[in-house]
């Protein structure tokens, strides 16, 4: 909670998106929004609307902020660079209208396209790429050979590599034609290139890798090439999963 100095809290959900002013005093009186960790029940609450944590009906609602986040649809053949020497493709193709000093969270191989976040938030990509927080990203792969359950259950178990022991969270196969398979794979690893090396390890090397998600954040429908604002829920998710 803030001091006099605060913001009334209906006036920040109101700001946030999540209702109308009266509406959001509404949520107050039925219990249903939280400040801290305490279920708030007053009209007269302030609260200091960068740092205080709040939740309506359990779903964090992220603070007010000058920072922006943006998740990119990365095309195959694009660096996952802010500028490259040899003039390729790069992220910066795709951002360079906004205002922002914006800087990519983590990185994609060249060769692997999908979802790739940007933010001009230090902390909060500092420990989203941060292996401790162990955030979970998901790919699909496009691989050699037909796979048996057999190989699923030894990614799932933990393939040997020479930087060290690696495991899949989950893995499923998609689909199957003579001589590919579609495989869905999920794993918290950050290591340089570990979905190919995890295939090549099993005897099935990588033909083209997509990544579909980032925790929370799935692709859906949003293009090749294409950039978006992270939605508050996915926003607010991503923050309590790095305890911001």
């Amino acid at each position: 909670m803030a001091d006099d100095g605060g913001v009334r809290l209906q006036k920040v959900l109101a700001r946030a998106g999540v209702a109308s002013r009266r509406n959001a005093e509404l949520l107050i009186e039925e219990g249903r929004v939280e400040v801290d960790g305490r279920v708030v029940t007053e009209f007269g609450v302030r609260v200091d609307p960068e740092s205080a944590v709040i939740r309506v009906d359990g779903e964090r609602i992220p603070p007010v902020s000058a920072n922006v986040y943006l998740v990119l649809n990365k095309p195959r053949g694009v660096v996952s660079t802010m500028s490259d020497p040899q003039g390729r493709p790069c992220i910066t193709d795709y951002v360079q209208d906004r205002p922002e000093r914006l800087f990519h969270i983590g990185r994609l191989d060249t060769d692997t396209e999908g979802l790739l976040l940007l933010t001009n938030h230090g902390e909060f990509a500092h420990r989203l790429a941060h292996p401790s927080y162990e955030v979970s990203k998901t790919y699909v792969a496009e691989v050699d050979g037909n796979v048996k359950p057999g190989v699923l259950r030894t990614l799932l178990d933990g393939v040997e590599l020479d930087d060290g022991p690696a495991r899949a969270d989950t893995v499923k196969i998609v689909s199957t034609v003579p001589g590919r398979t579609l495989v869905e794979m999920s794993l918290h690893e950050g290591r340089n290139r570990i979905v190919r090396r995890m295939f090549d390890a099993v005897g099935h090397p990588v033909k083209r890798l997509t990544r579909t998600a980032i925790g929370p954040v799935r692709r859906g429908n949003l293009h090749t090439g294409e950039l978006r604002d992270l939605n508050q829920k996915e926003l607010g998710q991503l923050l309590d999963l790095v305890d911001l």
